[in-house]
């Protein structure tokens, strides 16, 4: 199916994907708030090895959603929706994907510039794509901190939106990414 195509609801493949990224956000910010806040140890050390790791998982399934999504097209915004509400859904859902896929990336350039020797679930060192450099490294931490807090944000209002539609305007908005019944 071209790009071109509004299929009624999201592919099955684009539902699972979506469903997957939802459960890794889920738990990364979770654990990256908590991470941060407890004293420094053993757990703190394993938080931060899982952070990590699931965070190049994320970055690699939001990369495979966006190249599916370009496959197998979107539905059309609901028809019943005010010009304020499509332009909010489109760039709510824009920015989104521009946060998952900006996240794992500056954490990324966050530990190469910091020069820490990390790995991949205990498999492999990601080669560094950022200059090692205290400073470079304190910027790029904060600027993962607000971007954690901006994907709280964005995945508070889409989510807060999904039920809305479900059960106060009780249109199919939310129905078009729920995997179908009996499949």
């Amino acid at each position: 199916m071209s790009p071109t195509v509004m299929p009624n609801a999201y592919s099955s493949r684009q539902k699972l994907l979506h469903w997957i990224i939802a459960l890794f956000v889920a738990g990364l910010v979770p654990a990256g708030l908590t991470m941060t806040r407890i004293g420094e140890g053993t757990m703190q050390d394993r938080l931060y090895d899982l952070h990590r790791s699931f965070g190049m998982v994320l970055f690699v399934l939001v990369l495979l959603r966006v190249a599916v999504r370009r496959l197998d097209g979107a539905p059309a915004p609901s028809a019943d929706l005010t010009a304020l509400q499509r332009i909010t859904s489109t760039g709510v859902h824009h920015l989104l994907y521009a946060l998952l896929i900006l996240m794992p990336l500056v954490g990324w350039a966050g530990m190469s510039a910091y020069g820490g020797d990390w790995r991949i679930f205990d498999l492999f060192m990601p080669l560094p794509i950022a200059p090692k450099s205290e400073a470079l490294s304190i910027a790029l931490f904060r600027a993962h901190d607000i971007g954690a807090y901006l994907t709280i944000g964005l995945v508070t209002l889409h989510t807060g939106s999904a039920l809305f539609h479900a059960l106060v305007r009780r249109d199919r908005v939310l129905w078009r990414m729920l995997p179908e019944r009996g499949k």
